[in-house]
């Protein structure tokens, strides 16, 4: 019994001389504990202050200015949508005018795709590879557009690889056959048949009621085909 008390005094002893130590720290260190919680609340207030009364307002700003690119976006007027009608900024100058907005984001994507139809393919790469999104159908379409920029300049191996990432990024039936299709016609170009049988059977096994994968036999056939030989 006696041990099991000692052994219970050194614990309280060990306890009280931590405590003791906290408090000595905390006294210690008062002021810098003080003045660092003080900065931490004015990043924070600062933070929600910024937001509300500079973000915000842009970004409503923004997305007056974005809505005419938009109408022209959709009805294939690429370069006004890109540039501007002298009236409405286009997605450039909303890239650069709102830079720190969500418009600006979603801005650089439109721009990547209308430099790719207006066939400006390098300008394409530029904005399309500066465009990050987590939307199941945004990301593949700007992975499979940055694909077809690269493949337009000629970088084949590029594009596969693009045109892979955005089958990767969401396996919905809206656009993963749409890219694994291309990628199987562009191995098949390249001469890699293997690879382009792959990608086909994945759409006849994966997406068999798509468009794709409706008119996927003849192209599985035909590697079949080729392979044999």
């Amino acid at each position: 019994m006696a041990v099991k008390k000692t052994t219970q005094r050194d614990n309280l002893q060990d306890i009280e001389s931590a405590l003791t130590k906290t408090e000595q720290f905390v006294e210690d260190h008062q002021k810098q504990m003080i003045y660092g919680i003080g900065a931490l609340i004015l990043i924070v207030v600062g933070y929600i202050v910024f937001t509300r009364l500079y973000i915000k307002p842009r970004e409503k700003e923004a997305q007056s200015q974005m809505f005419m690119a938009e109408q022209y976006f959709e009805k294939d007027s690429f370069n006004l949508a890109l540039n501007g009608d002298g009236n409405y900024l286009g997605f450039l100058d909303i890239m650069e005018d709102y830079s720190i907005t969500r418009q600006a984001k979603l801005s650089r994507y439109y721009a990547g795709i209308s430099s790719l139809h207006l066939g400006q393919y390098e300008d394409a790469v530029d904005y399309l590879k500066g465009f990050k999104t987590k939307d199941i159908i945004l990301g593949p379409v700007s992975q499979g557009a940055l694909g077809d920029a690269y493949l337009e300049l000629g970088e084949q191996g590029k594009a596969l690889k693009q045109y892979e990432n955005a089958v990767s990024l969401s396996d919905n039936e809206l656009t993963a056959p749409i890219y694994l299709m291309k990628a199987g016609k562009l191995s098949e170009s390249m001469g890699n048949h293997e690879s382009a049988l792959a990608f086909y059977t994945r759409i006849k096994q994966e997406y068999p009621s798509t468009n794709e994968g409706r008119n996927i036999d003849k192209f599985i056939a035909r590697m079949n085909i080729l392979l044999k030989k």
